[in-house]
């Protein structure tokens, strides 16, 4: 009989129980909610609450770290389909209740285009935050937590781009863990309320003008008089193109095809209204799961839902009015506009309850790919059409096989002697949306492996490496992080357009499931990639094509291989990219999930008249 030591078999969350370690809970990287001294026992949630530039008050405090409990990427599957589900009960009562209040009898599709990306992100990352609460005081000894309480409503987002905004920021993550442990968890622990002062939330980000700009524009015409000079140039049924990530000169080839002017549609910003409480004082019904999150979610719904689909409806609905787009479309398309534009979802919402067809285009990357995927699942489940850049699904007739809508006529020179381009990316240090990727902490395995790769290489290559940075840094201080590691390593900031830094370019290293390896392959620019499979799984029907661009040595599941690859092509990559194996794996692989076609415009044209025509057909 073998005996174990009992403390050899206990976890250290275990350990700490026992011995009774109790700890000072911090959930996020507010330094007011720390204590003051660095002989503090604390508890950090998680990697969101250490940033990098604040080591030395960190590093030195006595400390434990929670383990990330999406870590075990079964539960975070399993917890998906949960979600998913949960979500879709929550959005058919979130639909009676708004038609309710707003006197109107909107389908749930209508909702879905609407309210759908907030909801469905809500429901996420409350959960998360929820989750990482229940684990935390499930296995270490918490005394207190200091929690932040804000003056105001500063929090609560006027509209989905501000949530987007907000979703990522201390702030906002603070006030969150402060609900749920004071109305929702409520555990036997001391809670200490700090005064915060109001914040200003970040503005919604457009690259658009309000309409009150235009109107002025127009020597102080009123709406009715701009409405009147526009109407002179809009056909009520013509095809309404914005954003859709086609070339201007390939989109407005197509609309010719298609019979019409091609036009520049303006967009208006979101109206600011203020916050009604009153408004608020509701809560979701008991539904089919009546779990303890699910019946927290029915009470924060209504606290926390953007002002534009409460209190703003009304002033978001009659903007519409005034936007000079047409009556009767022949359809909609976007590739863009779909998730964060409010003035965009409630013109489409309603044009959809009158059999307009809205078509939307693969925006990027991880499409057809990853084997979930929130935005994915959206997009197609709001669409008529859904636009992919050539793979398709037997299970989901509405996915039209495309092209590749961002490379179409734009060709890219490679430079033979140049630089070796590696792009980077960084994900929010809180969890957002659910798809297949590194979350939250997770991104330190990521930027682990770019440091591996880097050490793999000899010093000849490294030196002709140029590594371009995620634009937003999201709080992981990417530059000061490689600066640690590798002092003269050369840095892009983000701040160049990446064309130009492919031209400098001999070949393109991309290290992340998304858009920028789908582009290089499709221009036919020698690239090589690598990931770790087990934060970027693959969905059964992708596998065999990466198979194809692993036996070419363009896909590698480590660095080392990836950088030991490099290393020994390095001098004569033509050679290697060029053979007929390696040309004939990146083509096939191409024509799944990044399709150039000779003639695209031949296809895009039958595609839309064919939407166009059944359209009518049911009509």
């Amino acid at each position: 009989m073998i005996l174990y030591n009992y403390w050899q078999i206990l976890s250290l969350a275990e350990c700490q129980k026992v011995y009774f370690i109790s700890r000072l809970l911090i959930t996020t990287a507010l330094e007011e909610t720390w204590p003051k001294d660095s002989e503090t026992p604390v508890l950090f949630l998680g990697e969101w609450c250490r940033i990098y530039s604040k080591k030395e008050r960190w590093s030195i405090m006595n400390s434990e770290i929670v383990p990330y409990h999406w870590d075990d990427r079964d539960k975070l599957y399993n917890d998906y389909q949960y979600l998913n589900n949960l979500y879709e009960i929550k959005l058919r009562a979130v639909q009676k209740q708004l038609n309710k209040i707003h006197g109107v009898d909107y389908s749930l599709r209508y909702w879905r285009i609407l309210i759908g990306p907030w909801l469905g992100y809500f429901i996420q990352i409350v959960f998360d935050r929820w989750a990482m609460l229940k684990h935390a005081f499930e296995n270490y000894e918490i005394s207190s937590c200091r929690v932040l309480e804000f003056d105001g409503s500063p929090l609560i987002p006027n509209g989905m781009n501000d949530c987007l905004n907000l979703f990522i920021t201390d702030d906002w993550n603070e006030m969150i863990y402060s609900q749920l442990l004071q109305e929702h968890l409520k555990y036997d622990i001391l809670i200490e309320p700090l005064k915060k002062d109001s914040i200003q939330i970040n503005e919604s980000h457009n690259d658009t003008k309000s309409l009150r700009y235009y109107i002025s524009k127009l020597g102080g015409l009123g709406a009715k008089s701009l409405m009147k000079i526009k109407s002179n140039f809009i056909n009520v049924n013509e095809y309404f193109f914005l954003k859709t990530y086609l070339p201007p000169l390939i989109e407005e080839k197509l609309l010719k095809r298609l019979g019409q002017k091609p036009k520049k549609w303006k967009l208006a910003n979101i109206p600011k209204i203020q916050m009604n409480h009153k408004m608020r004082e509701w809560k979701l019904k008991m539904d089919s799961i009546t779990d303890d999150f699910s019946n927290i979610l029915n009470n924060m719904i209504s606290k926390h839902i953007p002002i534009v689909y409460l209190e703003g409806y009304k002033s978001l609905y009659t903007n519409t009015k005034y936007l000079g787009w047409p009556e009767s479309p022949k359809c909609i398309f976007t590739s863009v506009s779909y998730s964060d534009n409010d003035i965009f979802k409630i013109w489409a919402a309603e044009k959809t309850e009158n059999g307009v067809p809205l078509v939307i285009g693969q925006h990027g990357g991880n499409y057809g790919m990853a084997p979930w995927s929130f935005h994915e699942e959206q997009q197609i489940s709001i669409s008529d059409a859904w636009l992919s850049w050539g793979w398709c699904d037997e299970k989901k007739p509405e996915i039209i096989p495309a092209c590749n809508l961002k490379v179409i006529n734009h060709a890219v020179k490679y430079n033979p002697n140049g630089m070796a381009l590696m792009v980077e990316v960084a994900l929010p240090r809180y969890s957002s949306h659910m798809y297949t990727v590194p979350i939250a902490s997770q991104w330190l395995s990521y930027f682990e492996d770019q440091c591996r790769f880097i050490s793999a290489l000899p010093e000849h290559v490294r030196k002709k490496i140029l590594i371009r940075l995620y634009r937003d840094d999201m709080g992981w201080c990417q530059e000061d992080r490689w600066m640690q590691h590798f002092p003269n390593i050369k840095l892009e900031l983000g701040q160049e357009p990446i064309h130009n830094l492919v031209n400098r370019s001999r070949i393109c290293i991309s290290t992340y499931n998304a858009t920028t390896f789908l582009e290089s392959l499709s221009w036919n620019m020698p690239t090589i990639i690598f990931w770790n499979p087990s934060y970027w799984e693959l969905r059964a029907s992708a596998i065999p094509y990466f198979e194809l661009l692993k036996s070419a040595n363009i896909f590698h599941e480590t660095p080392e291989s990836a950088a030991n690859h490099m290393t020994k092509i390095w001098d004569d990559i033509p050679a290697w990219w060029q053979s007929k194996s390696v040309q004939d794996n990146r083509q096939k692989f191409c024509d799944q999930y990044s399709l150039s076609l000779e003639n695209p415009l031949d296809r895009l044209e039958t595609i839309f008249q064919n939407i166009s025509t059944k359209a009518k057909t049911v009509l």
